[in-house]
């Protein structure tokens, strides 16, 4: 299908044969001559039948805002019967409306400015967006400033009408806003929407409050905070006319909320979704477009009702299957870290004890913001737990858990979308490797090399723990060499620790930790593996109460120390449990009972832990 494109000469010049584009102006005539001129020639033969013509053809100087053709064609029938069966009134002052006695070209069209009519001097709004659609009364501004001898004519998309009315009095004399007219008067709201200013009420209608659950109705309306809340996101700070209107915008309401306005096609979207019934009916404060859905804020929702439209559902339903929903549906005020949907991909937890407690744990006492958390702020939980906020370039975590997108706030409980299972810590660095078989030989190590008491001590520790495997890793003779020297194995040991606290989720690339060897270790985030020296991480975020742990399965080696040659220094008893611990284990694989027997032995040559 081919496109035809023409070109027309503006109004008020004509070609010149032979020259390009359309150079000859032609002389000015009077604004009865104009609108023939400009196309709107309904408008010219109205004001020919009504007796307007003789004064817009005589001398003065007029500003007159012309309907297009169709926007007359448009007005319904009875309308347009009303005016024509009654030219010498009706249609006369309905033009006289559109009339004012001076020149104003579009430069003085300055957004909310109001322009005395030649019809009882009743007031025309005009608004000029930042979009630079300039409309009058609402109605869009086609052609503008076409001059004449007695003024000025400019082309509008609609026959305008005055107004009178207050919002308020709209929301009060309208049949299908009852529900509307009740809320606002529950919450004291009457006296802004009859306040002089410029407002845009995005009034929903009886069928939009039908639409939500009776009980979360009944809810807001009983509460006199949710309400003004509820309310407050229907109206706008400025008056916009549905002409302003334009994909992508993003509006700030009085609730201090955001609206994102839209179009589809002809129809107006309001986040998204085309609810706007019946637009532009004009106040002398504003404007007001019907809506037929209720756009509920986030801060009349419970948390339930907040996760609804989040990525979070898995989780909602254990906390529901768990028995805790009261906590979440009352006016407890929390805040609930939920992991989000993708947590759960490969397997749901089964809702035992264990999981209820743990699921108290991700509720929070307080209803918490964000942006106020600060590094090394302790957090109460329901299940009397205490989690530490850590807050690091790329993240924002909780213990192990980060949070993976922006809070919701609702009336009472605030929602954190968390990406794990938040796992609370359960005793010191020293504790959780004593009570985990995987790390028997290194917890044997640190007593050696002395480090036990550091490691007890409350603090900010990451440790990478090679497990029983990576010793079992090493060449025998390089095993025996670093254990049989306590300097030598506490070096190693400090190089796997550092004296700050890096969950996985505060690794986007590259991060540089110092050890408290000296050297530096380089942890890295691959395929979601986190990585240390580019060695992969056999589970990370094992959370202790001074610290984290990330078990590894070989021992890391800085690069200045590899194992050297040593002298003949006195044996440590140390040395031969490992060479048993080391032969053993690899005869009996890692599920013996050799390691307790190797740390009894242990505790009788060191005198105990």
């Amino acid at each position: 299908n081919r496109q035809v494109i023409s070109y027309e000469c503006c109004p008020g010049y004509e070609k010149v044969p032979g020259e390009k584009g359309c150079p000859a102006a032609l002389p000015l005539s009077n604004i009865y001559e104009t609108l023939g001129v400009v196309g709107s020639a309904t408008t010219q033969l109205y004001s020919d039948r009504s007796n307007l013509r003789p004064e817009i053809e005589g001398p003065g100087t007029f500003t007159i805002f012309a309907p297009s053709n169709e926007a007359w064609a448009s007005l319904s029938a009875e309308t347009l019967d009303s005016l024509v069966s009654n030219v010498n009134i009706e249609l006369l002052n309905a033009l006289r409306y559109h009339m004012v006695n001076k020149r104003v070209l579009t430069d003085d069209l300055k957004h909310g400015t109001t322009l005395n009519s030649m019809y009882q001097n009743l007031p025309i709004q005009i608004h000029h967006y930042p979009n630079g659609i300039v409309t009058v009364n609402c109605a869009r501004l086609l052609k503008a400033d076409h001059h004449a001898t007695n003024g000025v004519v400019h082309v509008i998309d609609k026959v305008i009408s005055t107004t009178t009315n207050s919002i308020q009095h709209i929301v009060e004399t309208e049949e299908s806003l009852e529900t509307l007219r009740a809320a606002v008067a529950a919450s004291d709201l009457n006296s802004l929407l009859e306040s002089e200013g410029q407002y845009t009420l995005l009034a929903p209608t009886n069928e939009a409050f039908e639409k939500i659950p009776r009980e979360m109705l009944n809810r807001i309306l009983g509460d006199p905070e949710a309400l003004r809340d509820l309310l407050n996101h229907h109206i706008l700070k400025s008056a916009m006319c549905a002409e302003a209107i334009i994909a992508g915008l993003t509006m700030e309401t009085l609730e201090g909320t955001t609206l994102d306005v839209g179009c589809s096609g002809e129809e107006l979207t309001l986040n998204g979704r085309p609810i706007i019934a019946n637009k532009d009916i004009l106040a002398t404060n504003g404007v007001v477009h019907f809506v037929n859905e209720l756009l509920i804020p986030d801060s009349a929702k419970t948390l339930f009702e907040l996760a609804q439209e989040s990525e979070v559902s898995e989780s909602m339903n254990l906390f529901r299957q768990a028995g805790l929903s009261s906590h979440l549906t009352g006016s407890e005020r929390v805040t609930l870290l939920a992991p989000v949907n993708e947590v759960f991909k490969d397997k749901r937890p089964t809702v035992d004890s264990n999981m209820r407690n743990l699921l108290l744990n991700h509720i929070v006492k307080d209803q918490l913001s964000s942006k106020y958390l600060y590094h090394g702020q302790k957090l109460q939980t329901l299940g009397d737990k205490e989690l530490r906020v850590f807050v690091y370039r790329n993240n924002l975590c909780i213990e192990n858990a980060c949070i993976a997108a922006h809070d919701k706030r609702g009336r009472f409980g605030t929602l954190f979308s968390v990406d794990k299972m938040l796992t609370p810590p359960t005793g010191s660095v020293m504790d959780v490797l004593k009570a985990d078989h995987r790390f028997s030989t290194l917890v044997a190590a640190i007593q050696s090399a002395g480090l036990m008491e550091n490691l007890n001590r409350p603090g900010t520790f990451t440790v990478f723990a090679p497990t029983n495997e990576a010793f079992q890793a090493m060449p025998q003779g390089e095993l025996n060499k670093l254990m049989g020297n306590a300097k030598e194995l506490a070096s190693i040991l400090k190089f796997h620790m550092a004296d700050e606290i890096l969950v996985s989720g505060a690794v986007s690339a590259l991060v540089r930790l110092k050890s408290m060897q000296g050297d530096k270790l380089e942890v890295s985030m691959k395929n979601h593996v986190i990585h240390v020296n580019k060695e992969p991480v056999a589970e990370s975020d094992i959370m202790a109460t001074n610290g984290v742990i990330h078990a590894v399965s070989s021992v890391l080696q800085p690069q200045a120390s590899r194992p050297q040659e040593r002298g003949d220094e006195p044996a440590d008893p140390a040395l031969e449990i490992f060479k048993q611990a080391s032969a053993l284990s690899k005869v009996k694989g890692k599920n013996t009972p050799v390691y307790s027997r190797l740390l009894a032995k242990m505790k009788e040559n060191s005198g105990g832990f």
